[in-house]
């Protein structure tokens, strides 16, 4: 216990010193290898905070907190539809500060599946679609992957940005297919292996002070 109060007060001037902010924007979405259901990009958005720890060199990190909204609308036979996949992120990210203007974020990311809904033209008016209704179950509820992106800095705090999240973890269960009736799956769910890629565009505000260049620093001390 006193060894994590301890290291709770060493982090504190580093905490303090901290560029922390809140981003937010558009993801278009879509899902790899999924050509058996005539696949497309789904628009959905994502919103969250980040912590910067305070860097005087080229390179610094972030660590983010984000809600995301993910998907993909297919086509197949007479069914039409899309999938909504609801995800809060966790990405950590280096970042290459060419200038204080521009900065080149490289990375990887662990996700977390908290909801999932399909909007099928299948359903039964009266029995409903159990499938659409209840789809988690062939869901992978984790996901991890990697990215890389994009980021200026015009004035202030303002940061805009662009980022592709490519993941590495099937979206669906291995037994996903043995999850139906007569072992078949949902039409929305294609027999391959397929992953998420999202291709983001966002902006928003850092919060504290910006460090200090190596080169000011030194300029500054003589």
């Amino acid at each position: 216990m006193k060894k994590l109060t301890l290291y709770l007060l060493l982090m504190i001037p580093c905490l303090v010193k901290a560029q922390f902010g809140l981003k937010g924007g558009l993801n278009f979405a879509n899902v790899t290898k999924a050509s058996s259901i005539n696949n497309s990009s789904r628009t959905g958005f994502h919103a969250g905070v980040f912590l910067a720890p305070p860097s005087n060199s080229i390179i610094g990190s972030r660590t983010e907190l984000i809600y995301s909204r993910q998907g993909y609308d297919y086509k197949s036979g007479t069914n039409t539809g899309n999938v909504n996949l609801d995800y809060i992120m966790l990405p950590q990210y280096m970042s290459i500060n060419i200038t204080k203007y521009f900065s080149i974020m490289l990375g990887g990311q662990m996700a977390y599946l908290l909801n999932a809904k399909a909007d099928s033209t299948a359903s039964n008016s009266q029995t409903g679609n159990p499938y659409a209704d209840g789809i988690m179950k062939f869901y992978n509820r984790f996901d991890y992957g990697y990215g890389g992106g994009i980021e200026i800095h015009p004035v202030s705090g303002l940061l805009i940005g662009a980022r592709i999240n490519i993941s590495l973890n099937n979206l669906y269960e291995t037994d996903a297919y043995a999850s139906g009736s007569s072992n078949e799956p949902p039409s929305f769910v294609p027999k391959v292996d397929v992953k998420n890629n999202v291709f983001q565009v966002f902006a928003g505000w850092r919060f504290g002070k910006q460090p200090e260049s190596a080169k000011k620093k030194k300029q500054k001390d003589e």
